[in-house]
Formats: structure tokens, C-alpha cells, sequence
């Protein structure tokens, strides 16, 4: 099998890692990759976003799987130009990936659709939105309505605050067009955490639940980033938990997007707030998170690149995916400057002393080749640590010697990346399941359905009574 990823971050460089462990696969292509993903793949000079360069390349090439890793090019269509080319995608429509693309939209189809979710309200005019802050309850949280690379959502703990984001999003357009509306929603408390699932479109399988750590700085301070680090499992998604999630949450979800002439085919990701009252969405993505890929991968055992073409040929309730026991933890170090103005052209050191253990990977973000050669930072989030353990608390032990060997000058990472899970002893309160059935969510619909399995739910279509198991 030959396989086109297009990307170029630490979440591209963990797929293309993943993806060549496979006997199944003898090509790997990446467009544009970087200079971590050209050690394990033919880079191509196509940026993720040269829609009409990536459809040459794939046209050219005719590879057999597609892997569209970033959410921009799937809001703008990629997956379905590709696929009118007759090459198979594993990625979301633009109709479905808009779910990502507008935070307006994915609410009113969580609200329409019965999904545990904050309350919300949507202005597009900037005056209008400054009077209802003027009495909207506070924390609040604002958001840009479009894609801002997960730096246009903002917890404001007081009004005047709230204000000065409102005006930084509209009036300055820091986020450019993705500012132009925004979004209000209810403050919620709880735990954080990341379920990421295959979908192709009727059937859902969760993976291994994450949890990220957004915040640039040690114990959630500072600005919102990409993404600082994350690990899995986390022990907060209890197995009651997460069968919760998969039937009031997800499952819904699918519904909802299908009713809405938005079937979903790819990574359905849900960022989850785990509150007194249960878990609710805070967020829908549309692509692997980024850095969760990471350690998620890590523990994967079974063969990514079997489930990933199953699932984009509408086979995905055949797979069976088998984990790693143990637990991953991946730091983000990135560049100084970092979220507002990273500093490019640092030279990078360590990599491979790191990477001495056989446990670590040291997954490319934002990095390049000089004119000399030599490794350099060339985007805000540079690596991607990630490392293995027999449990939470020797992953951590091991990734943080290893993002200790490795230097660049102003790197900047969190140190507590997985410390909430942690028990009194150091030991991760959850485990990691050997298998996961992909059969964890049959979407099937119609009175011909087939009774489903342990495990499954048979759901009517969307608009009529839904039957629970």
C-alpha cells in the first residue's frame, strides 16, 4: 500500500512514524512534511492548504490511501476533491469538517441534537456583543468562530476582560476572518479530556481517551497554545465514563451531522468537560489532535494503516484495535516567543541522545534544515517528546530525561505534563484496554437493522426515538 499524508506537524510526523510500521505499506509520501518526516518519508513540496498542488500530486501518484491531517484543507474541501478524482481519503467532507470550522454551527447541531453541551450565544456584530456581556455571568468563555489554530478561545474571569478579547478578535482581527463572529459559552469546571474516534459513517470506534494540556505554562496558566503536551490513558475517562460519552455524546453526534446532509468519515474528536452534573462538550475537532496523536499512536499496537483504509472504504466495523499496556506522555517544547511570536532559526541539539532510549520518539513540529544543513526551529511548536512506560509515572520519569538532553536556545516546556493523574504512589489511576473492538458503535438505521452485539447500539434514524443499550 502507498500512502499520502498531507501535514506538517508533530501530529503528520506520528502518523507517517505509525503508518510506515505497517507490512501492509512499502510508500509514504508527506506534502509538505519537515525536516524530522523527511528522515522516514519522501517529502513533497506542497503546502497542506495548495488544494489544486495536492490534487496534481495525488492525480500524478494515485496513491491508495490519503491522510489529510490538518483541519484547514479539510474546511476547504481537500478530502472531497480527492476523492472525485476517484482515490480513497481517510478525512472528513467539507460539510462534515465544518463541524470544526464553525464553533456557531457545531453548537446548534449539539443543541439540535440533544448533546450535553455549555450554553452558548453567537454575535456577529461587535457592538451587540458588548452589550450582552454587560450583564452575561462571569468566567465566560469567548471564541472565535473559525479555524485559529487553537489559539481563538479565551477564558475571561471578568467583564472588562471579556471586552478587550472581543475587541482583540473583531476590531484588531488578530485571527483574521475566524474573528468576525464569535462565540459566548457557559464557563464549565471539571476534568479536561480528549476522546478521538474513527467514524466512517456508520460505524464509531473510540480510541485510548487523552488528556492535553492547552495552557502555555505549569499548572493551567498562561495563554491558550496548540497544545503543550498530553499522555493516555487518562484515569479521569472511567470505563462507565466513556460508555456515557460514546451513547449521549457521540453516537448523537453522528446522528445529528447525517440528519444535517453532513455524514461523518474520518477522526471524529471530542474535547470533553467531565463536570458534577456529567460530561459535556466543549469542543469538536475534525482531524487527530495534535499533540494527542502522539501519544495515543505510542500505545497503539495493532496496525494503523489497516484500520485508517478500513475505515475510509466503509469497513471499520471488521477492525479490532489492540493497545500497549502502560502509558505515553508527550512534551511540547517549543520555540521562545511562543504562542505570539516564536523565534526561528535556532539550531537544534540532543535529538538523537535523546532518542537513545528505545521508548522515546522525538515527533518534528516546527523544524527545517538551514542552508548549512543543520536542524533548526522554524514554527512555535518545534518537538514533540514522547515517551513510554510501564505507567504514568515512569513515562514521565523517561520523557523528561529525554527533553532534558535535547536543547535549543528560549525552549520553553511544561513540567507537569500528566502530574493531575497521578496518585499518592506515582502510579496512573486508570489502565490501558489490550483491545477495543471497532465495533464499539454501530450506526446502522432503518427497520432492517440487525439486533447489534455487546457493545453496540442500534440507533433509528436521526429525528425519531432513539433506543439505548
Amino acid at each position: 500500500m502507498r500512502i499520502l499524508v498531507v501535514g506538517s506537524g508533530g501530529r503528520e510526523h506520528a502518523l507517517v512514524w505509525k503508518l510506515k510500521q505497517s507490512p501492509k505499506v512499502s510508500k509514504v509520501w508527506c506534502a509538505p512534511g519537515n525536516a524530522g518526516i523527511a528522515k522516514e518519508a519522501e517529502c513533497l513540496p506542497f503546502k497542506a492548504e495548495d488544494l489544486d498542488g495536492i490534487c496534481r500530486l495525488a492525480k500524478r501518484e494515485k496513491p491508495d490511501l490519503t491522510v489529510v491531517g490538518p483541519e484547514a484543507p479539510l474546511v476547504l474541501g481537500l478530502a472531497d476533491r480527492l476523492r472525485a478524482l476517484g482515490l480513497v481519503v481517510f478525512g472528513p467532507s467539507a460539510r462534515a469538517a465544518a463541524l470544526e470550522g464553525s464553533k456557531a454551527l457545531c453548537r446548534d447541531i449539539l443543541r439540535k441534537s440533544g448533546v450535553p453541551s455549555p450554553d452558548y450565544q453567537v454575535f456577529h456584530n461587535q457592538r451587540l456583543a458588548e452589550q450582552y456581556l454587560e450583564h452575561a455571568p462571569v468566567p465566560i468563555v469567548v471564541k472565535a468562530d473559525g479555524l485559529a489554530a487553537g489559539k481563538g478561545v479565551v477564558v475571561c474571569r471578568t467583564r472588562p476582560f471579556a471586552v478587550r478579547i472581543i475587541r482583540t478578535f473583531m476590531e484588531d482581527r488578530v485571527h483574521g476572518a475566524a474573528g468576525d463572529s464569535i462565540v459566548f459559552e457557559e464557563f464549565l469546571e471539571g476534568q479536561e479530556i480528549s476522546v478521538l474516534c474513527l467514524a466512517d459513517g456508520r460505524t464509531i470506534a473510540p480510541l485510548v481517551p487523552a488528556q492535553d494540556h492547552k495552557r502555555l505554562k505549569d499548572y493551567d496558566r498562561g495563554p491558550n497554545t496548540g497544545g503543550m503536551g498530553a499522555y493516555a490513558p487518562t484515569p479521569f475517562g472511567s470505563a462507565k465514563t466513556l460508555e456515557q460519552v460514546r451513547r449521549e455524546i457521540l453516537v448523537p453526534t453522528a446522528h445529528g451531522l447525517a440528519a444535517d446532509d453532513r455524514r461523518f468519515e474520518g477522526v471524529l474528536y471530542a474535547g470533553l468537560m467531565l463536570t458534577s452534573s456529567g460530561p459535556k462538550v466543549l469542543e469538536y475537532n475534525v482531524r487527530f489532535g495534535d499533540p494527542e496523536t502522539q501519544a495515543v499512536l505510542f500505545l497503539m499496537k495493532s496496525d494503523l494503516a489497516a484500520h485508517l483504509l478500513a475505515c475510509a472504504e466503509g469497513r471499520l466495523e471488521n477492525e479490532t484495535i489492540e493497545w500497549r499496556p502502560g502509558a505515553a506522555v508527550t512534551v511540547v517544547m517549543a520555540a521562545k516567543g511562543y504562542p505570539n511570536a516564536p523565534v526561528k532559526g535556532s539550531p537544534i541539539d540532543g535529538i538523537e541522545r535523546a532518542e537513545e532510549d528505545r521508548d522515546v520518539k522525538v515527533f518534528h513540529a516546527g523544524t527545517a534544515l538551514d542552508s548549512s544543513g543543520r536542524l533548526v526551529t522554524a514554527g512555535g511548536r518545534v518537538l514533540g517528546v514522547t515517551a513510554w512506560g510501564a505507567d504514568l509515572s515512569a513515562a514521565r520519569d523517561r520523557v523528561y530525561a529525554a527533553v532534558r538532553r535535547i536543547r535549543f536556545p528560549g525552549a520553553q516546556w511544561r513540567r507537569d505534563i500528566g502530574a493531575k493523574a497521578l496518585d499518592r504512589d506515582g502510579r496512573l489511576g486508570g489502565s490501558c484496554p489490550s483491545r477495543s473492538p471497532a465495533t464499539a458503535s454501530s450506526l446502522r438505521s432503518g427497520p432492517g437493522a440487525s439486533r447489534p452485539s455487546s457493545g453496540q447500539s442500534s440507533l433509528r434514524p436521526a429525528g425519531r426515538s432513539r433506543s439505548r443499550s
